[in-house]
């Protein structure tokens, strides 16, 4: 690999491939929800999107296991070539007539056990294009794609609605997704290297059902894959809901209205974007692990602080640093995990992480928006920052967290 990841074209190819399949990703659910309120009323248009959401939680964990099964790059092409292919024919069907409701339910459908199976093996792919000296700059990268292509997906959907309704908004999906295809073709996938002394890789004979249980086992006794995982999950679980559900309330409160949210949220773009350079500009990150725990703590009272706000822009300059601080905490988690990871379990761990971000933090929803209705938003924010902050106790308490160091090429 290139010393420099900026230079490196294997890495560049994998990146804009992303890119492209986030921006894909953005025109499909906006065209989706917008070709069910077509056709159909609030509670179908929600119907239609819960489809494609429930088996992409449910079926998260499994895509992990075939990752590692069947190796991510087959099954990153594979995903996408089906997107491409599904999305296209909804595309096609739209532009020839007004089909039932139920075609938008079975492409949804499709679509999110297809994204259960991408999701993962998308996470598995850095190590196997990049050395571990430079897992932090690739995280980086990642991030910054991930920015742009949320930010850009909605405003291209608008557009290519604008210009042929939903149906040219499909196809504009379906040609991003086929953009990604064809780069994910060319990207050069690392062999897998051997095992390490006293690791024995899971054997491709052994069920799905015993790899995944093996896989969950391994995070579970991992000294610092364990914790920096549930330390992880315990911020998304804090989070999630004050920075959605929570920040329409406060706004609602303060008499904001929706155009804070959006600055608020803007805001903490902006420092996530900030962030991603960060990582891949800076040098080297001595004491990787410690410096991850400081920034969860931070990054935590960060987004508490944002409900104490006493002023709009106020809350604006702090959801910048707090997407700053919480970008390189994520960051850092990302890559010190993948370093760590046993490159046969890369996959498991992979869906683990994206399920605790896709599948188990709305759970909080039902309960901040229940919570807030007794006690109000304030408390109820705060009591979600402090959950958050519980997962830097946990990757505290462990000392192979606190230990941890990446090297940086």
């Amino acid at each position: 690999m290139n010393g420099n990841v900026w230079r490196d074209a294997n890495v560049l190819r994998w990146l804009a491939a992303y890119g492209a399949s986030l921006v894909g990703d953005g025109v499909y659910f906006l065209a989706l929800g917008w070709a069910a309120a077509q056709s159909a009323g609030p509670a179908e248009v929600g119907l239609v999107m819960a489809v494609g959401a429930i088996p992409r939680a449910l079926l998260m964990l499994g895509g992990g296991v075939v990752a590692d099964r069947f190796g991510p790059r087959l099954v990153v092409i594979s995903s996408d070539a089906v997107r491409c292919g599904v999305v296209l024919a909804l595309a096609l069907v739209l532009a020839l007539g007004s089909p039932g409701l139920w075609v938008l339910v079975l492409v949804a459908l499709v679509f999110g056990i297809v994204d259960a199976l991408f999701m993962p093996a998308v996470g598995a792919l850095p190590p196997r294009i990049a050395g571990p000296g430079h897992l932090v700059r690739v995280q980086g990268l990642r991030s910054l794609a991930e920015r742009v292509g949320h930010t850009a997906g909605p405003p291209v959907a608008g557009l290519a609605m604008g210009l042929g309704g939903p149906a040219s908004a499909f196809a504009v999906a379906s040609a991003l997704f086929g953009v990604s295809l064809v780069l994910l073709v060319a990207v050069r996938i690392a062999p897998l290297p051997a095992p390490a002394p006293g690791q024995v890789p899971a054997s491709a004979s052994e069920s799905p059902w015993r790899q995944l249980r093996s896989g969950l086992g391994y995070i579970r006794r991992h000294g610092l894959i364990g914790p920096l995982v549930l330390s992880g999950a315990l911020s998304q679980l804090g989070t999630s809901a004050p920075m959605t559900l929570g920040l329409i309330l406060v706004s609602e409160e303060r008499g904001w209205g929706p155009g804070g949210v959006g600055w608020i949220i803007g805001g903490m773009g902006l420092g996530a974007a900030s962030s991603a350079l960060v990582l891949t500009l800076i040098p080297r990150f001595p004491r990787a692990g410690a410096i991850q725990n400081l920034t969860l703590i931070i990054g935590s009272a960060g987004i508490g602080g944002l409900v104490l706000a006493p002023s709009l822009p106020v809350a604006v300059g702090l959801a910048v640093l707090t997407g700053l601080v919480c970008g390189i905490c994520g960051g850092l988690a990302v890559a010190l995990i993948q370093t760590a990871t046993d490159p046969s379990y890369l996959g498991r761990v992979s869906s683990v992480m994206a399920f605790t971000a896709v599948g188990l933090a709305p759970l909080a929803y039902p309960v901040f928006g229940f919570a807030a209705d007794l006690w109000g938003v304030t408390p109820v924010f705060l009591a979600g920052a402090a959950v958050s902050m519980a997962g830097a106790i946990v990757g505290t308490s462990a000392p192979a967290v606190r230990r941890a160091e990446l090297a940086l090429a």
